[in-house]
C-alpha cells in the first residue's frame, strides 16, 4: 500500500461482490445511479455480451459489463481531500500546460480519481476527488444545498450597507445569488467570512466585485463539512469513515 500523506484514516471498504447493475455502473464512475437507469433503459449496456434494457437487474464479479461497447472494471472507491495551493488550475488536463490539481493528487491512489467541482486558478483551499460518480453528481447537485465557507479578503474595508445588502441578496447578470451567512473578522473589516451553498461560476469574486470591492484572496476552508485542520496547503489525505458516513447522507 502506498504510503499517505495527513492524519485522515483511510477509508478501506471493498465493493461488495454482488450489486445492482446501475450502482455497478456508479461505482465505475460512469454516472449516477439515477442516470444509469436510463442509460440501461436507452440500451447502452451490455451484460455478458447482451443488450440489457432491465431495471434492477444484478451483477457479480464473474459477469462482463460493457457500457457502449468498452468493458467496465468495478474499481475501489476512493475519497481523497485536497488543500489546494494558488496558481493550479481545475481540470484533468490543460492544453496550455499549466499545472492542474491533478499533479498533486497523483500519487494518492492507483484508481483514476476526478475533482468534484472546481475552485479557480488563484482559490485556495478544500478541494474533493473521487472516482465515486453517484456521490460527486449528489455533492454539486443544487437540491442538495451543500455548504461551503470561505474566507475572504478584500481590497478595502466593507461599507455597512454593502455587508447589509450581501446577506439580503444581490442579483447579477445570470440571475439572483443569496448567501447562508457573512461575518467580519478583523478590525479593518477587509477580512470576512462567508458561507455559501450556490455553485455559480467565481460567485463569491462576482458578489463582492458587484458592490465596488476587488477580492484579494479567497480561501475554501470548509466543503460539506469536511474541514483543512492538520492539512498543509498543497498536501493530501484520505477520508476517515466518520467522514465518508456523513458524505454519505447527501446520496
Amino acid at each position: 500500500m502506498r504510503k499517505k500523506q495527513g492524519k485522515g484514516k483511510e477509508e478501506t471498504s471493498s465493493s461488495p461482490e454482488i450489486m445492482r447493475l446501475n450502482r455497478y455502473l456508479a461505482h465505475c464512475g460512469i454516472c449516477s445511479r439515477r442516470e444509469a437507469d436510463n442509460l440501461i433503459l436507452e440500451g447502452h449496456v451490455k451484460v455478458n455480451g447482451k443488450t440489457v434494457k432491465e431495471l434492477g437487474i444484478k451483477v457479480g464479479p464473474k459477469d462482463v459489463v460493457a457500457y457502449k461497447g468498452k468493458k467496465l472494471s468495478a474499481e475501489k472507491l476512493r475519497y481523497v481531500l485536497l488543500n489546494k495551493p494558488r496558481d493550479f488550475i481545475t481540470t484533468t488536463k490543460d492544453e496550455r500546460d499549466r499545472k492542474t490539481v491533478m499533479q498533486l493528487v497523483k500519487n494518492a491512489c492507483r484508481e483514476r480519481i476526478y475533482p468534484v467541482g472546481r475552485l479557480d486558478r488563484n482559490t485556495t483551499g478544500l478541494l474533493l476527488f473521487t472516482n465515486d460518480g453517484e456521490l460527486a453528481d449528489s455533492l454539486m447537485h443544487p437540491s442538495k444545498k451543500v455548504s461551503k465557507i470561505y474566507k475572504v479578503v478584500i481590497n478595502k474595508g466593507i461599507r455597512e450597507e454593502d455587508y447589509n445588502a450581501l446577506l439580503e441578496g444581490t442579483v447579477l447578470d445570470d440571475g439572483p445569488a443569496k448567501i447562508d451567512d457573512l461575518a467580519i473578522l478583523s478590525k479593518d473589516k477587509k477580512e470576512l467570512g462567508i458561507e455559501i451553498h450556490i455553485g455559480k461560476n467565481r460567485i463569491i469574486r462576482r458578489l463582492f466585485e458587484h458592490y465596488g470591492y476587488e477580492v484579494e484572496r479567497l480561501d475554501r476552508t470548509t466543503y460539506a463539512g469536511l474541514d483543512k485542520k492538520d492539512l498543509p496547503r498543497g498536501r493530501w489525505r484520505h477520508l476517515t469513515d466518520n467522514e465518508l458516513r456523513r458524505l454519505r447522507h447527501f446520496i
